[in-house]
């Protein structure tokens, strides 16, 4: 007898799992393929920053912090050294060039100075006296001269008068010879004479002139002993502003000492510390500019100093226009240090996504502003308020310049407002 079989449901069927595994596998291969490959995240808009990439004025700068210090300084030293005796001054006082600020006391110095001083007195009294002997000689020899001239010249018309009246037998033969003899008496004493008068007259020359110069050298060690306690007592070499002190009364100073500093008050300088990052492109004649009391003052680079120390490297800068009125030593200015002229650029925002990124890269908001996409970007110079763009980006792009750390390595930002 035959025996009825019961017909299988279709999901019982072998058949149907194979079919709909396969359809679920092409599904899911379909799903893959037409997928976005792209990594997204959601982000809030109002946790970020989106700048504007636009062409304007670029100007290259760095902010300085500097330090005003006078133009001209000058230091005071001990020249010679000794107890401070007296302080005529204080400090903070304005001096004029010559006025006394302290007097030292230095005992052993100042005897030895007495005995120099009387030891050249007495040099210069000796020189003096033996030009005054000389002068003397000279002027004996001079009066012999005269006097062996006259003898001469009378003895000579005498001599003439006798030979006429002896030659007319008017007159002795003896008497004729004995105005002949004296007459070549005088005249071999005159001509001696003159040679003594003119042997004197070279060697005088020569002799007063060595004591001249004698006398000379010594009173210029006169002056330089009398300095010397001179400089006991400490001027003001220039005019200006007594700005430090370093002296009591009694206390012991050695040569060499600095015991103050005036300060000119004809200028002012600012001293500045730049990070060594900069030194190959900083150099003398660069422009600053500092604004004091909501004015923009101009300086320029004056001196450059190579040596760096903790990482920085100093320059002096100088005002190129007015100074701003009541500048005081020490006080803090905020400047703008141009690296370049101010020329025309693609501008970028700075921001923190540089941290990040280091200019490589950005996210680029799209037009509809719902999301920013990952873009390579290309910049070049910097100032503390932009960067320069050479490739990547186009006036008008917005671009977000917040932090991106929070960004992961998201290729595609999702933004909600």
């Amino acid at each position: 007898m035959d025996r009825k079989l019961e017909k299988k449901p279709y999901y019982k069927k072998k058949a149907f799992w194979f079919y709909s595994s396969g359809v679920l596998l092409f599904l899911a291969l379909i799903g893959f393929i037409l997928a976005d490959t792209e990594s997204s995240l959601n982000v809030d808009k109002e946790k970020m920053t989106i700048s504007t990439v636009a062409e304007d004025d670029f100007e290259e700068f760095i902010p300085v912090t500097g330090t005003t210090l006078p133009k001209t300084t000058f230091y005071l030293d001990a020249i010679l050294g000794g107890s401070v005796e007296k302080i005529f001054v204080e400090e903070g006082t304005y001096l004029h060039e010559g006025d006394k600020i302290l007097k030292l006391s230095n005992s052993s110095l100042q005897l030895s100075t007495l005995q120099q001083e009387t030891s050249t007195f007495q040099q210069i009294n000796e020189a003096r006296n033996t030009r005054l002997r000389i002068e003397q000689n000279s002027t004996q020899l001079q009066s012999a001269l005269v006097a062996a001239n006259f003898n001469l010249s009378t003895s000579r018309q005498k001599y003439k008068r006798e030979k006429i009246m002896w030659e007319k037998k008017l007159t002795s033969e003896q008497s004729f010879e004995a105005l002949r003899d004296e007459f070549f008496r005088y005249q071999a004493e005159q001509q001696l004479a003159y040679q003594n008068y003119l042997q004197d007259s070279i060697l005088r020359r020569s002799q007063i002139s060595q004591i001249d110069e004698s006398i000379k050298r010594l009173q210029m060690n006169l002056e330089l002993i009398r300095e010397n306690i001179d400089k006991l007592t400490l001027k003001a070499p220039i005019s200006g502003q007594l700005t430090f002190l370093d002296a009591e009364i009694g206390q012991s100073k050695s040569p060499g000492n600095q015991l103050g500093q005036i300060d000119a008050l004809d200028g002012f300088k600012v001293s500045a510390s730049i990070d060594e990052y900069y030194i190959a492109r900083i150099n003398t004649g660069l422009g600053a500019t500092a604004e004091i009391d909501g004015k923009d003052y101009r300086l320029k680079v004056a001196k450059v100093f190579p040596g760096v120390k903790d990482g920085k490297f100093q320059v002096y800068l100088e005002f190129s226009g007015s100074l701003p009125p009541g500048l005081r030593r020490g006080q803090t200015l905020q400047l703008k240090l141009r690296l370049s002229e101010r020329t025309r650029a693609l501008l970028l925002p700075r921001g923190g996504f540089y941290q990040k990124t280091g200019g490589q890269w950005v996210y680029v908001v799209a037009a509809n502003g719902k999301s920013a996409l990952k873009r390579s970007i290309s910049l070049g110079r910097q100032n503390p308020d932009y960067y320069e763009v050479i490739g990547g980006l186009k006036p008008g792009d917005k671009v977000i310049t917040s932090s991106y750390e929070n960004f992961g390595d998201a290729d595609r930002l999702i933004i909600k407002n």
